[in-house]
């Protein structure tokens, strides 16, 4: 049976919706994080003259309605901060900013996934305090500065030693094959092949190098890092243990790591034939290196958080106000606004700065959607969160972006971007945003429980247990279910892996 195939035409009318540039830009900004706005301002300052910051004091001056193409005009802008403060109750928060645009409804998800955010999650941020702000500066006390890298402290090292040339030449290639974690990871024959020098040169210099600060740098497999530490501690004219401690202790790194890695001291006694309290000493030599040298060196510079928005309770109630410190005031220029009605000025400057002063608008409208934004997201998640603002992370309950969108009327991509990157500083300490959306584990009394919550019980289970006889993934779920928190064991073994936390076998100590 043969089928006939026909080509016609056809209309039918349907509503799509088209993403200009300029909301795409819009999009963008709510999702950068306050690093990465602070850097997009000050290049589109330089790039484009319309834009100017407003001094401290002076007041914003309305735009012209009338400047731009009709396609090109925008709504009257008000500061969203300018009503900073609004108490988390049941009531709604005073309105910060004009009616929503059309940047709330749009499902950012499926028209921008190009969009993805730049910034991995948990990357800090910096910024700056005014001295009005002193009393609500986030302790600094941890705060980290930047320290030398492994590879100059090495190098200095590698110059400073008595290494002749020819040494100086294989030096410089293991220290250029080296991790951040300190260990070599070329083998000698293909450095020696590389720096063009004979294999027991390169291995005679390697095992000079390895004498370096920090001890244990340079080591080939963690046997190796844990030996130099013990060969350097035997030749100390003060070692923290007996020679005899200091020699057992060798003897079980070279012959027997995988039994400590284990926590099977019997079985290490034994094998050794030494008692119980001489494998409790050697252990805890062992137990006192470094398994990572290079840890305490960094590449990278330090940037402390600097939060976008700020939660402080008075007089009972919570109270959010966003953080605009080091961000600039913009405005349009008075004086490019002359410009364009200027009868004297030429058709292509007009349309030059009629151009301008579109993307200058465009720009202030943004920043302003993204802020009036993020202050409705974070009043939002106080409210819902009220529990954990009192009383920590035992209380924070289930959360999810949907509950906080139905809330403020926006589509849940728009709260997804406005976290992201975002950090706020609470009486709990300084969160991510994200942190306070958390998934939900039934309770047998039919009550939701946050995973983070069910987190932290488990870790403080593990805090009390006797260290020469830990809990068990299995006890730990039953002890939870005495809470009426029922969760798999497998499941506490998921939680306890993501928390950093060894299993009970890794987690046994010697009396």
């Amino acid at each position: 049976m043969a089928y006939e195939q026909k080509i016609g035409l056809s209309r039918r009318l349907t509503q799509s919706l088209v993403i200009t540039p300029q909301l795409k830009h819009a999009i963008k900004i709510l999702q950068l994080s306050r690093q990465d706005l602070e850097q997009l301002v000050s290049e589109e300052m330089e790039q484009n003259p319309t834009l100017e910051e407003l001094a401290e004091g002076q007041e914003e001056i309305e735009l012209d309605r009338e400047v731009g193409t009709p396609d090109e005009r925008m709504p009257e802008l008000t500061d969203p901060t300018a009503e900073t403060a609004a108490p988390a109750s049941d009531e709604t928060p005073a309105e910060v900013a004009p009616d929503e645009s059309t940047l709330g409804d749009i499902n950012w998800e499926e028209y921008l996934s190009d969009y993805a955010s730049n910034t991995a999650q948990g990357s800090l941020s910096s910024g700056s305090y005014s001295d009005f702000d002193e009393e609500r500066r986030p302790s600094l006390e941890n705060t980290l500065t930047r320290s030398s890298s492994l590879a100059d402290h090495l190098t200095w090292q590698l110059r400073m030693g008595n290494f002749t040339t020819e040494e100086q030449a294989i030096g410089d290639m293991l220290i250029g094959n080296t991790d951040d974690n300190g260990y070599l990871q070329i083998s000698i024959e293909d450095a020696a092949f590389e720096a063009g020098v004979a294999t027991e040169v390169a291995l005679a210099t390697l095992t000079k190098m390895q004498d370096f600060e920090p001890p244990g740098v340079l080591a080939r497999d963690l046997r190796e890092c844990l030996r130099i530490q013990l060969r350097l501690l035997k030749a100390d004219k003060a070692p923290p243990a007996p020679l005899e401690v200091l020699e057992l202790a060798d003897r079980i790194v070279a012959e027997h790591l995988p039994l400590v890695e284990a926590k099977r001291f019997d079985k290490l006694g034994k094998e050794l034939h030494v008692g119980r309290d001489e494998i409790a000493e050697a252990i805890r030599v062992i137990a006192s290196l470094e398994p990572k040298p290079g840890r305490d060196y960094t590449t990278t510079e330090t940037r402390y958080v600097t939060p976008d928005v700020f939660v402080d309770k008075m007089d009972g109630e919570y109270v959010i106000s966003l953080n605009d410190d080091g961000m600039p005031r913009l405005r349009v220029s008075n004086s490019y606004r002359r410009m364009l009605v200027d009868e004297a000025g030429s058709s292509e400057a007009k349309s030059y700065i009629r151009e301008k002063l579109s993307a200058a608008q465009w720009l202030i409208r943004s920043i302003h959607q993204r802020q009036s934004t993020l202050f409705k997201v974070t009043t939002s998640i106080v409210r819902f969160q009220r529990e954990f603002f009192d009383h920590g992370v035992k209380a924070l309950r289930p959360l999810v972006l949907k509950d906080v969108a139905n809330d403020i009327g926006m589509h849940e991509s728009t709260v997804s971007r406005a976290t992201a990157n975002k950090y706020v500083h609470t009486p709990q300490g300084t969160l991510e945003l994200k942190y306070f959306f958390t998934s939900s584990i039934r309770s047998s009394d039919g009550e939701g429980v946050s995973a983070e919550s069910v987190k932290e019980k488990i870790k403080k289970i593990i805090d009390t247990e006797d260290p020469r006889r830990p809990y068990s993934d299995q006890h730990i779920a039953q002890t939870l279910a005495g809470e009426s928190i029922e969760i798999a064991r497998r499941t506490v073994a998921k939680y306890r892996e993501i928390m950093g936390i060894l299993p009970s076998s890794r987690r046994r100590q010697m009396s």
